[in-house]
């Protein structure tokens, strides 16, 4: 299987024993966002630990670099640069698009000025003041990074790597499964932040989306060999989660 510079497709041959560093990198957001969740948010900028928080900065900083550290060393590859399928493209547009639909109804319909999303909008005004972002323009380049090149970094880390080396150990849908619901875990901790008290009723359908808007974006991998579709899709529900934050904010 030829390999691109946008695809990122792992070569065919699989390296010895992948299992340690899928399971590493299945592991680790969660991880990682439980510190997040368990120290950081909680506590106020003045009194956080700098030690903690540049921990946590290495932390993101090993994670997103991993599967390239890894990919280095254990395969010599050869990159270049593909063109994304139109087809994969519209297809994730129109899934998003479907989805987008989903959660402004959703929200806009049932949720919104209700008492069902509890303190969750204070809690979120509350974590863009200890970064400064609680502004216009620091919430729009918050929403920005998210939308944009966080959902790639996503897409690199989950789809490209966890999913795409996985499938070659397995089939492809054990794979999909499996890593989506990995890269579930990770925001059940996060939401249950967010939403505390409310596990059954709304942290775990919200997660239980997040696993098959995952294994949405893996078949589109799988079946485009690119990450176009899945990152266009990806960024375009972010900004989507974007949009109904910011009415939470200015609605609270």
């Amino acid at each position: 299987m030829a390999t691109d510079a946008n695809t990122l497709d792992p070569p065919v041959s699989a390296p010895p024993n992948p299992w340690p560093a899928l399971v590493f990198c299945m592991t680790f957001p969660t991880v990682m966002s439980w510190l997040e969740t368990r120290w950081i948010l909680p506590t106020p900028p003045e009194e956080r630990s700098g030690f903690l928080s540049s921990l946590f900065l290495l932390g993101k900083i090993l994670q997103f670099a991993f599967p390239l550290i890894y990919v280095g060393l254990t395969e010599s590859r050869r990159l270049r640069l593909a063109r994304p399928s139109r087809d994969g493209v519209l297809l994730g547009v129109v899934f998003s698009l479907v989805i987008s639909a989903g959660l402004f109804g959703l929200y806009f319909l049932f949720l919104r000025g209700g008492n069902i999303l509890g303190d969750t909008p204070a809690r979120i005004h509350e974590w863009l003041e200890k970064f400064g972002f609680n502004s216009m323009g620091g919430f729009l380049m918050f929403a920005a990074v998210i939308s944009i090149p966080h959902s790639f970094l996503e897409e690199y880390y989950w789809r490209w790597f966890v999913f795409g080396w996985m499938r070659r150990e397995t089939n492809w849908v054990v794979a999909g499964v499996v890593s989506s619901l990995a890269f579930m875990s990770h925001h059940v901790v996060v939401l249950s932040y967010y939403l505390p008290g409310y596990f059954w009723t709304r942290v775990l359908p919200f997660s239980l989306c997040v696993a098959v808007g995952g294994f949405a974006w893996c078949w589109l991998y799988h079946r485009y060999e690119n990450l176009y579709a899945p990152w266009l899709s990806h960024l375009m529900i972010d900004a989507a989660i974007m949009v109904v934050g910011y009415d939470m904010l200015v609605a609270k």
